[in-house]
């Protein structure tokens, strides 16, 4: 009996040790995201352009009643936006705020898969060199094809940004523009 004991204990630590996150492409770039804010992927579409935004503000999106911000990546990372192409999607996330979750969709060129990468092939955000601010970055997962950009998304927006995107939902759900 303490033999399996043993084994089942490795076997929680092992995958304990192993994290997942859902890759995708921007602007030419592949990025991942934790699964655990990962809410849902849809086809992009529908989006309501919303004046006085800031410019990586697309707009928003009814999602079952409720209104979602969706914000552009490439332009949050100072970039042209993107273009939409047949494998545009929107992926809706969780982030954390003072007030809880904030759910928000982000436009990304094309969603490739969910990749299981171990901790310790993940390496800490590079001081330089990376196309984004260094504070969006949680780390560099090292996969068989090269690195994946592991996104902070918490810290993607300032505690200030994700204010605004929070009472632009409040705005429309209660009507005022």
């Amino acid at each position: 009996m303490p033999a399996k004991a043993a084994t089942a204990s490795t076997a929680a630590v092992a995958a304990a040790d192993r994290r997942q996150f859902l890759t995708f492409q921007v602007d030419g770039e592949l990025f991942g995201v934790s699964i655990l804010g990962v809410k849902e992927i849809i086809e992009f579409g529908n989006l309501t352009p919303v004046p006085m935004t800031p410019p990586y503000v697309r707009g928003v999106i009814n999602l079952r009643g409720a209104v979602v911000p969706v914000l552009d990546l490439a332009v949050r990372f100072g970039r042209p936006p993107l273009d939409v192409g047949r494998r545009t999607c929107i992926i809706i996330l969780e982030v954390p705020s003072d007030e809880g979750e904030l759910v928000l969709g982000t436009v990304v060129d094309a969603v490739n898969e969910v990749l299981e990468i171990p901790s310790n092939l993940i390496e800490p955000a590079p001081n330089f060199g990376a196309r984004i601010r260094p504070d969006f970055i949680a780390g560099m997962g090292k996969t068989d094809k090269g690195f994946v950009v592991l996104l902070e998304i918490g810290r993607v927006l300032s505690i200030d940004e994700l204010a605004l995107v929070g009472s632009l939902a409040s705005e429309e759900d209660s009507g005022v523009a």
